[in-house]
């Protein structure tokens, strides 16, 4: 069943989409009171939520309220290796686990990205990895993915959206899709290890213009 708290309308579920998605950008005062006006709840509530993305590394708290997280190119970098690894597992584990049905999402998610723009192309690239990471069937890798996503979507201004860069990430998808496909768990495994690896260095790469 699922939790009230992790209800669409729950205001920790409000509050993390706002700051995944930009609403809220890195450096910004939340205070409960305000923030539960905000949703139309009490303040504790709010607060309950503030905690919970403080514990799950989107929050910091300081005296007047909680501060949406500022991280440094390094510790981006430090969230970008810990997914180079665990995407790798994951791929390996896909090669081994997955189903047919699995396999047929995969597929289509790979091959519906005609006529989308650059944010849904790349919307759709991220939903790409979460249906592998399911067909890897590994309920705690999974859990820990979910947590690294939300670090890195916080910067996800920092991704190039750009015909060229989303090209290669289908080239890469495709390239891991098959090697899924085939079973073979070591080419699919070093193949999202390149992908990964890629992504981390253009990512750092526009970070550290931007600074």
């Amino acid at each position: 069943m699922l939790d009230s708290r992790d209800r669409p309308d729950s205001p920790y579920r409000q509050l993390r989409d706002r700051i995944v998605g930009g609403t809220y950008p890195p450096g910004s005062l939340l205070v409960p009171a305000n923030v539960g006006e905000e949703l139309g709840v009490s303040r504790t509530p709010a607060r309950e939520a503030l905690m919970r993305l403080e514990a799950e590394g989107l929050m910091t708290k300081e005296s007047r309220g909680f501060v949406v997280r500022v991280r440094t190119p390094e510790e981006i970098l430090d969230i970008c290796e810990a997914r180079i690894a665990l995407e790798a597992t994951v791929a390996r584990s896909a090669a081994a686990r997955r189903t047919d049905f699995d396999l047929a999402k995969l597929e289509h998610l790979l091959a519906a990205t005609t006529g989308l723009s650059g944010q849904q192309r790349l919307d759709r690239h991220a939903q790409w990895h979460v249906a592998l990471r399911h067909a890897a069937h590994n309920t705690t890798t999974l859990e820990l993915m979910y947590l690294l996503d939300a670090r890195l979507r916080v910067y996800d201004g920092a991704v190039s959206r750009g015909r060229d860069n989303l090209d290669l990430i289908e080239e890469e998808h495709t390239q891991i899709f098959e090697a899924i496909r085939d079973r073979d768990a070591e080419r699919a495994a070093k193949a999202m290890e390149a992908h990964q690896s890629r992504t981390r260095d253009l990512r750092i790469a526009q970070m550290t213009h931007l600074r």
